[in-house]
């Protein structure tokens, strides 16, 4: 993404103007991320390596965030994205991120949980599966993918 098409993007959120339009490619997102966070910023290189568009919003400001989108407290993790209508949290794997694109379920977004070694943007070694879970509208969050 271009230095001014990011710019414009972090314009935009930050005067509560919401999404700008698609640009022409892969799927448009806006990620919130605490402006030291390095896991955050392999997590947008890794989205772009799969074709991502990821404005960047650095902020101290990560759990209002979380609070404006309904994030359960135990889901959180170190940064919130929004993408298609739908808000993502933590180093989801690009392979739930597909599923929660094509699918379109109705719920307010999916989540993993922590940090987890191996994740996306995370290094280490896999220690456990990733459970990704929906973020409802109501109720309680239920297992989206297990990977």
């Amino acid at each position: 993404m271009s230095r001014r098409v990011a710019a414009l993007l972090l314009l935009a959120a930050s005067a509560g103007i919401g999404a700008l339009p698609a640009i022409a490619g892969g799927p448009q997102a806006t990620l919130y991320k605490n402006p030291l966070c390095g896991c955050c910023a392999q997590y947008v290189a890794y989205l772009g390596r799969a074709g991502f568009h990821v404005a960047v919003v650095d902020t101290k400001e990560t759990e209002a965030v979380k609070r404006e989108h309904a994030i359960p407290e135990h889901l959180y993790s170190c940064h919130t994205m929004v993408i298609a209508g739908y808000v993502v949290e933590g180093h989801v794997p690009l392979a739930a991120l597909k599923k929660l694109l094509a699918e379109r379920p109705d719920v307010r977004g999916i989540a993993l949980p922590g940090m987890p070694p191996a994740s996306p943007g995370m290094g280490g070694a896999k220690t456990a599966p990733f459970v990704i879970y929906t973020i409802p509208k109501d109720g309680e969050p239920k297992p989206f993918m297990t990977m």
